[in-house]
């Protein structure tokens, strides 16, 4: 991301993916980097066919990495998400990062600068994952009335201590040491170094030892402390003595909101508070969701499957139209969420937007 022919890209009639053939790779190269490299539509079938085009050609790997200095990729493109039809947009999505995950040559994601919602959703389950110094990862769709999807659950599921929980329902972000700490990363590679890790992987090097060469130690990951205060709570409110979230969702988010205002602990304080700014329905079902992922040890397919029948019922609800307005259209940060705080959730409405078998007119997920 650091070359100057990244950087300058961005006009209305740039092509939005760079695609290439360099050396021994399929150079993919997200290019709106004005929106921060926001996927659209026509993003996902571009990226798509240069996927599997490099299935065929002998590339012997394929680096992904975004245009412009802010960061790798903000997410999905909201705005056409919301306006557009949400299930057709969010399977094509979900098809290209399941391609990803499961490409013949290894795909290197290179995540520096912001990564976000789809962001982490191509990179995410990658083959290797690269962060710099000014990574910052997030899941942050609980502040727009949506959940973790393109395949999120399964990191946070599978992050230590009950981080994934910390993560999603306060919409929280990492540095490069957390997301290597918490699994959604694999290697700390200094912005310096990326260009001759570029350079490496065209000449042939193999991925792996490409990036050995250039990584160095990860930084220590802040998060982790986390745990200290974080876990018990959470086991407490979440644990085997109580209902599973899954089974429960209702009286899992407010058990865990009444643990964290009940604490004494400062942190526990002001996590209550960050997580009463965030769509109830949205920290509800990200708890059940999660618990969902890990307890019956689902694989990216079938997580990739339930991200899309609940997200396509969510993206009907109220909140995720006033999300997208009070963060994205108005921007006034003051979201009027329905229900308001999370004691007024319905367990009926959870029932149905969790419901694992699918509603009519709700066509599975195909790969």
């Amino acid at each position: 991301m650091s070359d100057a022919a990244h950087s300058q890209s961005g006009s209305s009639d740039a092509p939005l993916v760079l695609v290439r053939r360099d050396g021994a790779i399929t150079h993919l190269t997200l290019n709106r980097p004005r929106a921060i490299n926001a996927l659209n539509t026509s993003m996902f079938a571009q990226l798509t066919n240069a996927v599997a085009i490099a299935q065929q050609d002998g590339s012997g790997a394929i680096l992904l990495d975004g245009a412009g200095e802010r960061g790798f990729c903000g997410g999905g493109d909201i705005k056409e998400i919301s306006s557009g039809s949400a299930r057709t947009i969010l399977a094509a999505e979900y098809r290209l990062d399941y391609a990803i995950a499961t490409s013949s040559p290894p795909v290197v994601g290179i995540m520096d600068g912001i990564t976000m919602g789809g962001g982490i959703g191509l990179t995410g389950h990658a083959a290797l994952r690269v962060v710099t110094e000014r990574s910052r990862l997030a899941m942050p769709e609980a502040r727009i009335g949506i959940v973790p999807d393109v395949g999120g659950h399964l990191l946070l599921a599978h992050a230590p201590h009950r981080l994934g929980e910390l993560l999603a329902i306060t919409a929280g972000d990492m540095t490069a040491g957390d997301a290597i700490a918490l699994g959604f990363a694999d290697a700390f590679v200094p912005t310096e170094r990326l260009d001759s890790l570029r350079a490496a992987l065209a000449a042939g090097e193999h991925p792996n030892a490409a990036v050995d060469a250039a990584r160095e130690p990860a930084p220590v990951s802040a998060l982790l402390n986390a745990r200290d205060w974080w876990t018990p709570i959470a086991e407490a409110a979440l644990g085997d003595g109580e209902l599973a979230a899954s089974s429960d969702p209702v009286g899992a988010a407010q058990r865990l909101i009444r643990a964290l205002e009940s604490s004494t602990h400062a942190h526990a304080a002001s996590t209550a508070k960050a997580v009463r700014t965030m769509s109830p329905t949205s920290v509800a079902v990200t708890l059940a969701q999660i618990d969902r992922t890990r307890r019956l040890k689902l694989r990216l397919p079938e997580v990739l499957a339930d991200d899309l029948r609940t997200l396509g019922r969510l993206a009907a609800m109220p909140d995720f139209a006033e999300g997208v307005r009070a963060q994205i259209i108005d921007k006034d940060r003051n979201p009027r969420w329905s229900p308001a705080q999370v004691e007024h959730l319905d367990p009926a409405v959870m029932a149905r937007v969790l419901d694992p078998l699918p509603a009519l007119g709700e066509e599975p997920l195909a790969f």
